[in-house]
């Protein structure tokens, strides 16, 4: 089985953020096949059948016998960097490219420096290699960055099984004998291969979501192609339907980014000043920033952002009422509470600020709970469509969480506790955006509830490190008891509209 390790060093580029680590060979087989997964609940698509996938043919057809004497030729000359290949590939694309997906956040989530007039330059997609470099991949914009890539992955592994189990032909290494099965042995049939599907949806949306990595892309979208085709299962006409299909599916998802309300998360100085100005009329102190030069807030408008199993309604109906008044006798209590925990912060409580400080370079705080949720998915030995499942399961409502986190933020724009008292000095950088509620909060409420779902036997542990990651803010004096709490709560419930949605896919029992 092969492992992957997440190298976070700061400073690494994308293309080297990824270290393999080899635990065998040909790896463990899957729990199961999920041979009913063509069935489940579809998320965007209508269905499977909304992308056609022509037959395949024949197993005695000449042009597919040459393509396993291809196979056979391949698997006699390989080398030492393809083997290296299939057994990263042999956990399964869906880890595999999480693991990608994790890198290049983390290579992009640097906030641009200032121009010399004081002002702030914005990434442009139109523009992506010109100074800042495109994306700035924050928080909001990893959480749909993530969401995006694993629900098309997850839609588009239902239409392959569909397929799959439709023309039912077998997978190269059960078709000749002579081919040896470097990756685990199932039944599961060839054609659609996964590894098509799979390489073809993250390239096509990674390059949207990161073109200055389009080299590293491609690069391994290929490796990908050439590993499942060398470890014996999948055959060049395996992949190109996989391919075909993936391009298909992830197509419908580029024109649903388009028009998602991203391009709007900006907004514009004026729109900035009139979040202040509603503030103040409340007779409250709007949040502002303590940059120098201050910088424009982090996406305002990310509230209004398409959510994926929560409507506009639900968003604005789940909004927790407001914080404390800054003029409030509890705000100054709570201004004293953080105080005292920077001030009188023991080691541990440091190294817990430190280790979900989450910020630059990092794959941000969705990405951290992607990072826990892979190890669980991969001892799980899920089928490729049920890991992808869990992926998406999670990254919706990541998501999800990041719109009702950024629709709270702005409709209160409630100051940091640096801004009420500028003595306190935070132990990790300071956010560039308003402090109730707490992202992190809110974030780790609703995986850890997701990944309780997914996981029961270990729900005290997901609980245990939600309540660590909401904790770790007040240590690092960045936030507010009542930030914490509210956010908890908060997460919790958007997490219970994925959990509602997947207690009724059809995939629980479906093994």
């Amino acid at each position: 089985m092969t492992g992957v390790r997440f190298n976070r060093k700061f400073g690494q580029s994308a293309a080297t953020m990824i270290t393999v680590v080899v635990m065998g060979s040909a790896g463990v087989a899957t729990a199961g096949t999920d041979a009913n997964a063509g069935s489940w609940k579809m998320i965007v698509l209508s269905g499977p059948t909304q992308i056609a996938v022509p037959a395949p043919a024949a197993i005695t057809d000449a042009a597919y016998q040459a393509e396993l004497a291809a196979i056979k030729s391949a698997q006699s000359n390989i080398t030492g960097a393809q083997r290296q290949a299939v057994d990263y590939w042999n956990q399964g694309g869906v880890l595999g490219w999480n693991q990608i997906l994790l890198g290049l956040v983390s290579g992009a989530d640097l906030p641009p420096e200032p121009n010399s007039d004081g002002t702030y330059p914005f990434p442009s997609a139109t523009t992506p290699f010109a100074f800042p470099q495109y994306p700035f991949a924050n928080p909001p914009y990893a959480a749909r960055s993530y969401s995006y890539v694993a629900v098309a992955t997850y839609e588009a592994l239902k239409v392959a099984w569909y397929y799959k189990y439709l023309y039912n032909r077998p997978a190269p290494y059960q078709a000749d004998h002579t081919i040896q099965a470097l990756s685990p042995a199932s039944d599961l049939p060839g054609y659609p291969s996964e590894d098509g599907v799979v390489s073809a949806v993250n390239a096509t949306l990674l390059k949207v979501l990161f073109p200055t990595q389009a080299a590293l892309i491609d690069q391994k979208a290929a490796e990908q192609q050439q590993a499942a085709q060398i470890a014996g299962r999948a055959s060049a006409s395996d992949i190109a339907a996989g391919i075909a299909l993936g391009q298909a599916v992830a197509a419908v998802f580029v024109a649903r980014a388009g028009s998602d309300g991203m391009k709007n998360a900006t907004g514009t100085p004026a729109q900035w000043d009139a979040l202040a100005a509603a503030a103040t009329a409340r007779g409250e102190m709007p949040w502002k920033s303590l940059e120098i030069p201050a910088r424009p807030p982090m996406l305002p408008f990310f509230g209004q952002v398409q959510a994926w199993m929560m409507a506009p309604a639900d968003i604005v109906n789940e909004r927790p009422g407001p914080p404390p008044s800054t003029s409030s006798t509890q705000m100054q209590q709570e201004l004293a509470e953080v105080k005292s925990a920077v001030k009188n912060a023991t080691r541990a409580q440091l190294a817990t600020s430190y280790k979900w400080a989450d910020g630059a370079s990092s794959p941000t705080p969705p990405g951290h709970w992607d990072f826990i949720a892979d190890g669980y998915i991969a001892s799980a030995n899920f089928s490729e469509v049920r890991a992808a499942r869990a992926l998406a399961l999670l990254n919706m409502a990541l998501h999800d969480a990041a719109v009702a986190c950024w629709d709270t933020k702005y409709a209160y724009f409630n100051p940091r506790p640096t801004q009420l008292d500028a003595s306190l000095r935070t132990q990790i950088a300071l956010p560039n955006f308003p402090s109730y509620e707490s992202g992190h909060s809110v974030f780790s409420g609703a995986a850890a509830a997701v990944l309780s779902y997914l996981f029961p036997a270990n729900a005290d542990y997901f609980a245990a490190q939600r309540d660590e990651a909401a904790l770790s803010r007040l240590y690092a004096g960045i936030h507010f008891r009542s930030d914490i709490e509210v956010g908890k709560d908060h997460g919790v419930r958007v997490g219970g509209y994925t959990i509602q949605f997947a207690k009724n896919d059809g995939a629980d029992g479906g093994q």
